[in-house]
């Protein structure tokens, strides 16, 4: 895999990101507690795409920042910086449960900046069931001692996945997990737990509009069928409210799906075709 590569935000904050392959940009957000390589399992399909890979701050190699600076809105300021640092004018966002809050953010601030929106697994509204199970681990090293154990445990563990070969769940636990000498340990600032809390307890707001703030871009939604975080009504109403949104739903997965399973690919797929035609503009 191509070496990364870091650089400073505004605030002076050294962050990491990888930037390979050539053609349209596709800006790769991933999850809450993930880094970089929660693409690597869909890299490998994607033709004709300059993917680029951020860490957000406090999570992989980026630099720990302090929980007041774990926000979608800082994030998402610091994927905008990522852009001018790359001398980007414009980009697709493929965008995974936090990455697609992000997206939807970057709509609303930045539409500009932005040729189209895939969410995988998240929408406007997260259930509160799914919430809460984040809220169980998120900050906390896990109670498996080592990988192996960890590996054994994950079928059960994660509720919803189905049809998972023992090497996904290896290589998928090494992507989340470093082995330490008092067990396993969490890749990322244990300070994202504060900030998780905090926008948890927020006062609600209504989420809608940043997912309307995307109309006129090429938008794509993958729902995993047992996900708790996005439901079905949500989905039908995105789709209500965005006239040719793709739509995709993945079987044996919960939150959230891999993304090479073939139901994903086929939507990713039919996404970049039309972020390629908007791109291109009127004919």
């Amino acid at each position: 895999m191509t070496k990364g590569s870091f650089f400073t935000a505004p605030d002076g904050a050294r962050l990491f990101f990888q930037d390979e392959g050539a053609g349209l940009p596709v800006i790769g957000l991933p999850g809450l507690t993930r880094s970089h390589t929660e693409f690597d399992f869909v890299a490998p399909h994607l033709s004709n795409v300059r993917l680029i890979r951020p860490d957000y701050r406090g999570r992989g190699a980026s630099d720990w920042t302090g929980a007041d600076s774990y926000t979608v809105l800082q994030e998402a300021r610091d994927v905008l910086a990522l852009m001018d640092h790359l001398g980007l004018s414009r980009a697709a966002i493929l965008g995974t449960s936090r990455g697609g809050l992000i997206g939807m953010a970057l709509g609303a601030m930045a539409k500009d900046r932005l040729l189209g929106v895939c969410l995988n697994d998240i929408g406007p509204v997260i259930e509160r069931g799914g919430l809460e199970r984040i809220f169980d681990y998120v900050g906390r090293n896990p109670a498996a001692r080592t990988l192996d154990r960890l590996v054994e445990r994950l079928p059960v563990t994660m509720a919803g996945f189905a049809d998972v070969p023992a090497e996904r769940w290896r290589a998928f636990a090494e992507r989340l997990y470093a082995e330490g000498a008092k067990g396993l340990e969490i890749r990322y600032d244990p300070a994202l737990r504060e900030a998780f809390l905090k926008a948890f307890e927020a006062p609600a707001v209504d989420p809608w509009p940043f997912f309307d703030a995307l109309s006129g871009l090429p938008v794509a939604v993958i729902r995993g069928a047992a996900s708790d975080l996005l439901s079905r009504e949500t989905v039908a109403e995105m789709a209500r409210r965005h006239p040719g949104l793709v739509v995709a739903e993945v079987p044996n997965r919960a939150h959230v799906p891999f993304l090479d399973e073939p139901e994903a690919l086929a939507a990713i797929r039919d996404w970049l075709a039309l972020v390629r035609a908007f791109e291109a503009g009127p004919a």
